[in-house]
């Protein structure tokens, strides 16, 4: 590995003029990767319906083909995991990603491509080493391992040719072997399905490795890093891995957690926000003076951008690159070299910057709250969470909240658990912060606001450690990617939890 290290970082850094040429030519770039889609799927079963072999044009692509959610494309999917091909791509499809969505018990399968795995995943992977290393260009990052918090879903045989697992095991399991060298822990305890014996099993082997940097959804990582410092009666995690440089953290905003981990660290490291999901790799952070994160404009995925209030109509209108505006909320529509076509992902961003194009992470478009037209979204929510944290001195774990409907006894308003890590001196002074935070961040929710008219006080729970763990595991959804929904529109995710609470 010590000879192998520094040509992998010599090819990262060499990279960059390519980033360099599509950040400048982000239209060309997005045409291209359209073009290149387009004459994949001409003559797969899904591109002869939709007519690609008469698209010419991005106005051809958007009249020819509606936006699909997953239900749709779903018998082509199925279809594809029962041995077909050329269903929805023209190579073969043998990998599946298992999604972990937190909106159905359901879950979807993401068909994955050798073209998505090596030009989407493992490319947007080695683009974050070079865009790290061009604000970095003394990092030793790779004398030492990468540690991976991997999920915790064990690859299943579909039939003779096709797989499925979620994200991190198919690219674990499909990574070339030189990748394996430069992380750890070991494919067979990275792979472990139940998640609490994978902790313990984690701990024990990085423990007495060289750790330069760490990958992974942050609740899941604290509570691996604060095991480890059990073990070992250490402090700070630097005084374990003093060569820890760079934590690279994506799945759910960073900003309640950031305190958390600076508590546990000695001196600074450096931070990397990512966007990716079993659907692709679709940004990264390139500044770390800047929370925006630099959309991958050649990656084999062609953006579409659907303003938020589109979403539900019968012929709703998305948007490109040149006709989107900083600070609105649009829905993602993606089209892969993995055969998802007009594919709303379901999530929400925004624009922090045009030239270059970079966006925030702004919820999902089923998590939010609007019982009252206040349209309060998860990026509104972890700001306010981490005003009132840093107002009252508390730490927050994780939260839900939902709405409570006009009732005889009084106006609406919305409910709160809470898991701290450290619990305000006082929760109703919290809760003060709290509301005067969301007021800040959302004019709508201000309004309602107004001398209780529509919205009242919100009410607070603060709930015992292992809750949220407990409702996961009662769901089959503890470990890796799954997580807390933070908002929910009406209230079955809260009162199940307060039926755990309670009992």
């Amino acid at each position: 590995m010590k000879l192998l290290s520094p040509a992998i970082s010599r090819l990262a850094r060499l990279r960059q003029w390519r980033i360099d040429h599509w950040i400048e030519n982000p239209m060309e770039a997005q045409r291209e990767v359209l073009q290149d889609l387009v004459t994949n799927g001409q003559y797969t079963e899904f591109g002869k319906k939709y007519g690609f072999d008469n698209i010419f044009t991005i106005k051809d692509f958007k009249a020819n083909i509606p936006i699909h959610e997953y239900d749709d494309l779903k018998p082509y999917i199925e279809r594809t995991m029962e041995g077909e091909q050329n269903i929805l791509w023209n190579t073969p499809i043998n990998w599946f990603a298992k999604s972990s969505g937190t909106t159905s018990d359901k879950s979807k399968f993401i068909p994955i491509s050798e073209e998505s795995l090596e030009e989407t995943h493992f490319q947007g992977s080695k683009d974050v080493l070079t865009l790290y290393y061009k604000f970095n260009p003394e990092s030793d990052l790779l004398t030492g391992k990468g540690l991976v918090m991997g999920g915790s879903h064990q690859v299943s045989k579909l039939n003779e040719e096709c797989q499925y697992g979620d994200l991190s095991a198919v690219l674990m399991q499909n990574t070339p072997f030189y990748g394996h060298w430069l992380r750890t822990p070991d494919l067979a305890i990275a792979l472990m399905d139940e998640w609490e014996a994978k902790i313990e099993a984690i701990a024990d082997a990085t423990i007495v490795e060289d750790v330069t940097s760490i990958s992974g959804v942050p609740t899941w990582t604290l509570v691996l890093i604060k095991r480890i410092l059990e073990k070992t009666g250490k402090r700070y995690i630097n005084e374990v891995w003093p060569n820890l440089e760079l934590y690279i953290h994506g799945g759910v905003s960073f900003t309640p957690y950031k305190e958390q981990f600076q508590k546990l660290l000695s001196r600074h490291i450096n931070y990397i926000d990512i966007y990716n999901a079993s659907e692709g790799f679709f940004a990264a952070q390139n500044d770390p003076t800047q929370e925006g994160m630099l959309l991958f404009l050649n990656h084999g995925i062609f953006y579409e951008f659907l303003p938020v209030e589109e979403y539900g109509k019968d012929n709703p209108q998305t948007l490109t690159l040149e006709e989107v505006e900083l600070g609105k909320n649009y829905a993602l529509v993606i089209s892969t070299n993995g055969g998802l076509w007009r594919y709303l992902v379901g999530d929400t961003i925004h624009f922090s910057s045009t030239y270059p194009f970079k966006v925030k992470v702004s919820g999902r478009i089923k998590h939010f709250i609007n019982a009252f037209g206040e349209e309060v979204i998860v990026d509104n929510s972890d700001r306010a969470i981490a005003d009132a944290c840093e107002k009252t001195g508390a730490i927050v774990n994780d939260y839900t909240a939902a709405p409570i409907y006009f009732s005889d006894e009084g106006n609406g308003g919305h409910e709160w658990l809470i898991e701290f890590e450290n619990k305000p001196a006082d929760l109703k002074v919290f809760t003060y912060e709290l509301d005067s935070a969301l007021k800040n961040y959302n004019g709508d929710y201000e309004a309602k606001r107004h001398k209780d008219i529509a919205l009242t006080l919100p009410v607070v729970h603060a709930l015992n450690k292992g809750v949220f763990e407990e409702w996961l595991r009662s769901k089959g959804k503890l470990g890796g990617q799954h997580k807390v929904p933070r908002l929910s529109n009406d209230r079955k995710f809260l009162e199940e939890i307060l039926l755990l609470v309670n009992r």
